[in-house]
Order: C-alpha cells, then sequence, then structure tokens
C-alpha cells in the first residue's frame, strides 16, 4: 500500500483518484511546520503541496521511501530541485492547469477594458446615469498583438479571433510555418507596437522580457492602444506606462499583475482612471485549482505503480559512468546554448549539437538536455524549462534537435559546437573543457577565441583596424564600465574580427548603442551567462 501525505490545502475533487485507489491511503494535514514533517514523512511514498509547504533537503532526508514530490500548481521554487534530484526523488508539476483560466480571465479584462465596465459600474451604484462617458469601442476588425505564443497566449489568439480580430503574434520561436498553422500574422514587437489595437502579453519575465515594452515602445506606439497583462508584472515598464496614458498615447490599460505585489498603496495604478487593476487572480477559478490537483493527482499515480509519467521538473537518472564522464560538461554546454540564443536573431528553427572526440563513445543524451535548456532558457525564463521538459517545449515550438558525433579531436579532446539555425541566419559556438583552466568558448562563428563562458560579456564585431581597441576601451572606461578580460579572434589581417570582453558589470542600452557608433565597429551585443 503506497502511502501519500497532502500537506497544503487541496481540491478533494482533484485528490479523489488518489483516495478511491485501492493501492494508496491518502493522509491531509496542513499546516505542518519542517520539524512536524521531518517526524513523519518518512513512512510515505508521495508528498503532495503548493505554494504553502516549503520541501527542503532537511525534510528529502528524513523521506526515505520518499518517491514523488507533486506541486498542485506551476511554480516549483518552494521545492529544493537539486536535493530531490541527488535523491531520485521525482518532482512533478501541473504547467497546463492554469491555462484557460489565465486565458479568459485576459479576455475578460479585455471586454472590460474596451467597455469601461468597472468605471461604469462604480458610478452606477453610486446613483450616477452617466451614458455619454463611457463610449467603448468593438473588439471586431481590430488589431490584437499577442507578445508570446506559448500555452497561453496560442489560447488567446484563438479566441480572439473569433471575435473577428486580426492577430499579430510575436515569439522568439513563432515561425512563418506555425503562424500560418496558428492562424496568426508573425510581426515583430515593432509591428505589434505601430499597428495594434489591443496588446496582450503572454512571456515569462526574463532579463529579455523584463520593460520590454517601456520609453522607447511608447515613443513609436500607435495612438490609442489598449495595453492587457495578465501574465508577470515587470514586462511592461509601469511608470512609463501612466506617462503614456497621460499624453494620450495609450487609451486605457487593465493589469492582474504588479512589478511588486501587493502594490503600495499610492501606486499610480491604483488611482488612474483608465487603468483597471485585479489582484493576481488569474489562475483563481475552482476548474483551474481542480485541474490542477487532478493533472498532478494522476501523475502521482502513475509513479508510485511504475508507469510512464510527464511533467517532470528535475532531471531523470542517469547512469553513474554516464554521469562521470558527462557532469563536466554540464555547465558548458548549457551556457553554450545560452550565448547561441543570444547571438541568433529571428525565430530559431534548428538547434544543432555536435560532439567530437571522445564525447562521440558516449550517450550524449543528457547533455544534449543541458544545451537545449540553455537555448530555450534565455527566451521563456529558467522556471519554464528544465532538464525534463525542455525537449516536449522544444518540440512544441516546432524546433528541430539535430545532434552530431565524430571521433575526430578537431584540435581538443572533446569538443561541443552549437549551431542555431534561424530563418535569416546561422550562428556557431563551441566550448571544450581545458584540464587546469575549466570549461571555455574556443570558437564564435568563424573566429577562434579563448573565453570563460561566465559574467557579463560584450562581443563586439569590428574590422580589424589600427586603434579600434584603444577606442573600444576608452568608451567603455568612460562609462564606468571596467574590462577584466579582452579576446580578440580574426581570420585574415585587415578582415573581418570579433573583439570578446569580459567585464565586472552590464553594460547600458546607451553604451551598447555608442559602442556600434564607434569607427569600424559594425555589430556590439552584451551577453549575460549566469
Amino acid at each position: 500500500m503506497f502511502k501519500v501525505l497532502v500537506s497544503d490545502p487541496i481540491s478533494d475533487l482533484g485528490i479523489q483518484q488518489l483516495v478511491d485507489a485501492d493501492d494508496v491511503s491518502v493522509d491531509k494535514k496542513p499546516g505542518l511546520s519542517e520539524d512536524e514533517l521531518v517526524a513523519i514523512i518518512g513512512e510515505y511514498d508521495a508528498l503532495l503541496v503548493r505554494s504553502q509547504t516549503r520541501v527542503t533537503e532537511r525534510i528529502m532526508d528524513a523521506g526515505k521511501q520518499l518517491k514523488v514530490v507533486g506541486r498542485a500548481g506551476v511554480g516549483v521554487d518552494n521545492i529544493d530541485l537539486p536535493a530531490a534530484t541527488e535523491r531520485g526523488i521525482i518532482v512533478i508539476n501541473a504547467p497546463d492547469g492554469n491555462t484557460i483560466t489565465t486565458c479568459e480571465h485576459t479576455f475578460a479584462m479585455m471586454m472590460a477594458l474596451a467597455r469601461h465596465i468597472p468605471q461604469a459600474y462604480a458610478k452606477t451604484i453610486n446613483g450616477i446615469w452617466d451614458r455619454k462617458t463611457f463610449l467603448g469601442v468593438e473588439l471586431r476588425n481590430k488589431k490584437l498583438g499577442v507578445l508570446g505564443m506559448g500555452r497561453i497566449g496560442s489560447e488567446v489568439a484563438s479566441r480572439a479571433k473569433a471575435f473577428g480580430m486580426e492577430i499579430l503574434a510575436y515569439d522568439p520561436f513563432l515561425t512563418e510555418d506555425r503562424a500560418n498553422k496558428l492562424g496568426v500574422k508573425l510581426s515583430s514587437v515593432e509591428d505589434i507596437v505601430r499597428n495594434a489595437d489591443f496588446m496582450t502579453v503572454h512571456t515569462p519575465l526574463t532579463p529579455e522580457t523584463r520593460h520590454m515594452i517601456a520609453g522607447p515602445q511608447f515613443e513609436i506606439m500607435k495612438p490609442g492602444m489598449r495595453i492587457v497583462n495578465c501574465a508577470r508584472g515587470g514586462i511592461i515598464d509601469e511608470q512609463a506606462l501612466v506617462e503614456a496614458i497621460d499624453k494620450g498615447i495609450v487609451a486605457g490599460a487593465a493589469f492582474d499583475v504588479f512589478e511588486v505585489e501587493p502594490p503600495e498603496k499610492d501606486h499610480p495604478f491604483l488611482t488612474n482612471p483608465k487603468i483597471i487593476v485585479t489582484p493576481h487572480l488569474g489562475a483563481s477559478t475552482v476548474e483551474a485549482q481542480e485541474n490542477v490537483a487532478i493533472d498532478v493527482s494522476e501523475q502521482v499515480l502513475h509513479i508510485l505503480r511504475g508507469e510512464a509519467f510527464k511533467n517532470a521538473v528535475n532531471m531523470p537518472p542517469v547512469p553513474g559512468d554516464v554521469l562521470n564522464k558527462l557532469q563536466p560538461y554540464f555547465s558548458l554546454g548549457e551556457r553554450l546554448g545560452s550565448f547561441a540564443a543570444q547571438l541568433a536573431h529571428g525565430a530559431v528553427e534548428e538547434i544543432t549539437v555536435s560532439y567530437s572526440g571522445d564525447l562521440a563513445d558516449v550517450d550524449t543524451q543528457p547533455l544534449t538536455r543541458y544545451v537545449v535548456k540553455g537555448v530555450l532558457s534565455h527566451h521563456l525564463g529558467s522556471d519554464q524549462v528544465n532538464l525534463v521538459n525542455a525537449m516536449h517545449l522544444a518540440k512544441t515550438r516546432d524546433l528541430n534537435i539535430v545532434v552530431n558525433k565524430s571521433t575526430a579531436h578537431k584540435g581538443f579532446t572533446n569538443l561541443v559546437t552549437v549551431t542555431l539555425r534561424t530563418q535569416s541566419e546561422e550562428r556557431l559556438v563551441a566550448g571544450t573543457l581545458l584540464t587546469g583552466y575549466g570549461t571555455r568558448i574556443v570558437q564564435i562563428d568563424k573566429f577562434p577565441v579563448d573565453v570563460s563562458p561566465e559574467g557579463n560579456l560584450i562581443l563586439v564585431k569590428h574590422n580589424d583596424k589600427p586603434g579600434i581597441i584603444g577606442r573600444v576601451g576608452t568608451l567603455l572606461g568612460n562609462n564606468d564600465v571596467n574590462i577584466a578580460t579582452m579576446q580578440v579572434g580574426r581570420k585574415l589581417v585587415g578582415g573581418a574580427a570579433i573583439m570578446v570582453l569580459t567585464v565586472d558589470k552590464a553594460a547600458s542600452k546607451e553604451v551598447i548603442a555608442e559602442l556600434v557608433n564607434l569607427p569600424d565597429v559594425n555589430k556590439a551585443k552584451e551577453i549575460l551567462l549566469v
């Protein structure tokens, strides 16, 4: 008989299949302290939580029989994933359970925004019959810009089409072919900002997406834009949005999320008559709470019975001999993927991972997962991508994964090469492990280099001319950006070359723009590897 402990309030209907199972015994004990959990967890095979229980390494140490921890929801930041992986405990979540409810809340906000429903309601119940002030707009024949075409964004687009809206869609992994299948128009962020009537964001919050809609975007925005954010606070610059509303650029906004939650009492959103707010209700429906519990309960049952399962968020077991050979390359693989993703322009269509040397004789599938995770995490966020779901996420985005192997050493005992193909270009990054020096990037596109893959980097593409290094160094120094290391790669004297700078802190966008304006500098790009 398998024993399951439910330590947080979870829908009874959601766990009913566990209660009804002949080979499972369920105990519900919400509100336990860490000490109380440690005292009893040793007798359980599975633990079900929401967000209240923190599943620590100490708890898992005590859980000698623990096979699986199930999170009835998406985020797993309350669970020590490395500790679980080390102990062979599977951690699963329910990533699909909130999709429809968040999509529907987005549409509720969009309709409320279009027809001034909260404002009209407030006046009406206060005895003011005011029909003239609240002249709304129809959704039909309007252009809706959807930033982020994952599960939720795709559902929003599907429903918007039923309202007769034209969909302009942006996603870093959205290709022309997939856009056609979804019935949307592949667009850039700038296209959406300039041309859409409504805009809704459905991206994770990453360094790449933080303030992706800010002052520069509002300056070129189509007047009368209406903006909805039911994704994450911080994707849209809140202060810049208020200023855009005051200037008449944005007609109104509807936000379910804030940069800081709950917001301060004097937050400008709370008093602006053109902004509608709700307290992060995107996943707050009876059905969603039941769905996530049903999903995770089903997978827990599969795991306990030794059946196929999905939605694991930590690394699957790897044979010890393979792990010993690959583990030194895991960090390198993920950072090569992240580096390549930050270099590539356009929607990624194919990821090619090439292994040369001794690695060709090893099952490199676990290492390939790290590479793919690195590519996807840059755009989707590290909290959305893990070693188990990376391949699945790549498949859902029609990303082709190619693995090549060669026993030729190519100057190194082992060489890992990552090539990304987009609709417009191919970008290549290669790395290795050097005894005594650790992981190194040894090639970027056609240029040989020797760079440690960590921290803040600046990649400068330039013409190989005298004085260029001095000009770059002077500009950075004048902007208080200290250079730690510098590498220059070139193929021909006087031809195209690259410069890779390791700097002590991130350079601002303005500094990067100044670099591009230097004589003989063609491109400059900041790369962050963490």
